[in-house]
This record gives structure tokens, sequence and C-alpha cells, in this order.
């Protein structure tokens, strides 16, 4: 890292602005725009200085760039120095741009609440058209002992739910969509011992340490901070419980944002293991599906340690 490039690139407000909401929020370019009410040019512009000397990392994820503050290496350090001193100052317009960005995040939200209330009678169907000839909840159901509560978060319409009572004598589906748990509520009306709630998976409505096994099954690509919601699960666990964790594997395919509301095209094998080491778990297997429109499901088992 050029020391001398970094503080150049931090004399420039526009820069400075964008290195504050960035700390706080992974955004790519069409929501800076939005933030800083910027022309798409001058923000790329600025986007460029600013990873070429390392302030910023970017992620790829299909057509879209994604991008943050540097966490680790010299200019992590760099970071950690001048970051609070920005805090301290708590200018008018850096709080306006955290407003702003936060606004873009839960418009985020709330877009992908208002795509499963759509089309929520019609989930099944979608979800077989990718699952071809898996049978998912055979074997979701197959990985998972016998324990006291049950939480499938992200439960959509609860086409696991029947078959998780069978597993625990009590069952919580969460969802961030009114709609699927309505469609869960008729699946499970003559099932006791099943609770609904309706929640993001980033901020659990359950007690820490309320159930001894979870399953996050084909959720984890449709939330904004999939790390936040591993770390959520890990919170709800109690200390030796079991995660089984069902997601694509890194792909592709742009379909599956338009047609099927996804957020991330899949993720790196490396990226999920590294996110269950920090929330503490250990992974006991790995199992691939190949499926329909070129996908491939990944089958995460783990414990919490």
């Amino acid at each position: 890292m050029d020391i001398l490039a970094c503080c150049k690139a931090f004399a420039d407000m526009t820069r400075a602005r964008l290195v504050n909401v960035l700390h706080h929020y992974e955004l790519n370019v069409g929501e800076l725009v939005s933030v800083m009410g910027m022309g798409q040019s001058r923000i790329s512009r600025h986007l460029k200085i600013l990873t070429a000397c390392g302030l910023l990392v970017s992620r790829r994820d299909g057509l879209c760039m994604f991008y943050r503050t540097a966490s680790e290496g010299p200019a992590g350090t760099f970071l950690q120095c001048v970051l609070p001193l920005m805090e301290q100052e708590q200018e008018e317009v850096l709080g306006g741009d955290l407003v702003q960005a936060a606004e873009v995040v839960r418009d985020r939200i709330n877009r992908t609440r208002h795509f499963f209330d759509s089309i929520a009678v019609s989930w099944d169907r979608l979800s077989n058209e990718v699952f071809g000839e898996m049978d998912i909840v055979h074997e979701v159901l197959s990985r998972i002992p016998r324990c006291t509560t049950i939480a499938d978060l992200g439960c959509g319409s609860g086409s696991l739910l029947t078959g998780l009572g069978q597993k625990a004598d009590t069952v919580i589906g969460v969802d961030c969509s009114s709609k699927m748990l309505e469609l869960a509520e008729q699946r499970v009306f003559s099932h006791g011992g099943v609770s609904l709630r309706i929640g993001e998976l980033e901020h659990l409505p359950l007690r820490d340490g309320e159930t001894d096994f979870v399953v996050m099954s084909m959720v984890l690509h449709h939330i904004i901070h999939p790390e936040a919601a591993i770390g959520e699960a890990a919170r709800i666990l109690e200390k030796g419980g079991g995660l089984l964790l069902v997601d694509f594997k890194r792909h592709a395919n742009e379909s599956m944002r338009t047609e099927y509301g996804d957020r991330w095209l899949g993720f790196a094998d490396e990226d999920v293991h590294a996110w269950l080491d920090r929330a503490g778990f250990v992974v006991s297997a790995l199992d691939a599906f190949p499926v329909n429109k070129g996908l491939v499901i990944n089958m995460f088992q783990a414990k919490k340690v």
C-alpha cells in the first residue's frame, strides 16, 4: 500500500464520503448513485481511485460489482485510524449519506419481501423448475437427527415444516414474507408444535440458544448480509447444536435474479466455510447435487462448537 496514494485519495470530499458509506454498507454503483446523488461516471471514477490504492475492495456477482472498505492488511489498518476521526466529526453531509444508504438497503429488503409476496402461490412450481428430479425435501430431512427444537429459517411456503415436525417436538418457521407464511400456515394447520414467525434472518425473532437444530434451505442467496444470517443462526443454537445449510454453488446464471428474485448468484465453497468458521461452526460434511439450469446445490452439515 502506498501511504501517499491513500492520503491523496482521502483529500477529496466525494471519496471521503464514499469510504464513509462503504465502511457501513456493501453497495453497487447504481446504489451509490442513489445515495450520493451524482452521475454514474463520476462515482465510477472515484471508486476506481479508491480501489487502486487498496482502500476499497470489490466483489463481482454476475453482472454486478459490489464495493466495501478494506478490512485487512495495511489498508485496513489505515482505515482503522482514519474512520474514527470521521465519525467524531459527524459532519451533516456524512450523516446524511448514511441515512440515504440505510434507505437504499431498506428498499432492497422491501423489494425482496414484495417479490415473494407476489409469487408466493407459484413458488413451489418455480422451485421445482430448478430442482428437477432432485427431491430436496427428502435430502434435507434425511440429514436431520431427532431433536427437541428445530428452526426453519426462510421457511417460505412451508414445504419442510410437516417433515420437520416428525423430527422435533417443536418447529419454528421464520420468513420475511407474510404471504409465504399464510401458505405455510395452511400446510401445518392440523399439525401441533409448529410456530410461525415473521422476521428478517439477520435479526431473528428467537432467543439465544432457543433451538438445537437449524435449517437454512435455499434462502441465503436472497439475503443482503448472508454472513450475518449465519451468525444469527449460531446465536439461536445451543452449544453442540446442528446446522444444515443448503444453497447454490456460485454460478453466473443472471436469469435467477429476474425470475427468482436472487440477490446472490450462489456462493463459493471457501466463502461459506469461512463464514461458518467465524460463526463458531465446524463443517462435518459437504454434498453437491447438480440440478436444472446448469446449477449445483450444496448441502453443508455443521455443528456449533
